[in-house]
């Protein structure tokens, strides 16, 4: 019985190693939370402090409680609206919404229901249960929880520039708004300045 020769598979093998090898990239893994600013412009810390803030500030403030006394101790329920990036550059405004969302279902005191893009993947998914789902676990049909508040905002800056200086205002306002009577009973502001020194 005839064996096939392992020595092109082993040289190919190592020769691919050897090319791989050679590449100009290298990559590191470090913290999420080591602040690193490459570019001078929005970045994952500036992120990361934005979240911070509005979490502390949205559940510190009183409209959660005040909630719960108008209705019988029932938890308020938050949906996440458009947050609208007004500056020029990119920035990932579902970063530190995500974060302010975690934040506010891990709590245990503000429930969240699924925005606007989600709410057509479920139901769909809702829809096709009513086919092929048995009557005992498919979810019911026009069940769903409306939300009590919503959460919008925008992210604006303001720039200075002079030379190779530059000096940057990034500034976050969000807000809950009352569904029904149109009523803010939170406003968040989160203000992050930088300079920036361009090398030649």
């Amino acid at each position: 019985m005839k064996r096939d020769n392992p020595r092109p598979v082993l040289v190919l093998a190592l020769l691919l190693l050897g090319v791989s090898a050679c590449g100009g990239t290298q990559v590191s893994r470090i913290d999420p939370g080591t602040t690193i600013d490459l570019s001078g412009y929005w970045n994952d810390t500036d992120s990361r402090l934005v979240a911070e803030e509005m979490i502390a500030d949205a559940l510190a403030t009183p409209w959660r409680r005040q909630f719960m006394q108008r209705n019988s101790g029932e938890l308020p329920t938050v949906i996440f609206g458009p947050v609208r990036n007004r500056t020029l550059e990119h920035i990932a405004v579902n970063t530190f919404l995500r974060d302010i969302e975690r934040a506010f279902v891990n709590s245990g005191d503000v429930q969240v229901v699924a925005d606007r893009d989600e709410r057509g993947d479920i139901r769909t998914e809702r829809l096709d249960q009513q086919a092929n789902a048995s009557p005992e676990t498919r979810a019911r049909l026009q069940n769903e929880l409306g939300a009590d508040y919503i959460l919008m905002g925008e992210v604006t800056s303001i720039e200075d520039i002079e030379g190779r200086r530059e000096i940057v205002l990034y500034q976050v306002d969000l807000n809950l708004t009352d569904l029904e009577s149109n009523l803010r009973v939170w406003v968040g502001q989160k203000k992050l300045k930088k300079y920036i020194r361009r090398r030649d």
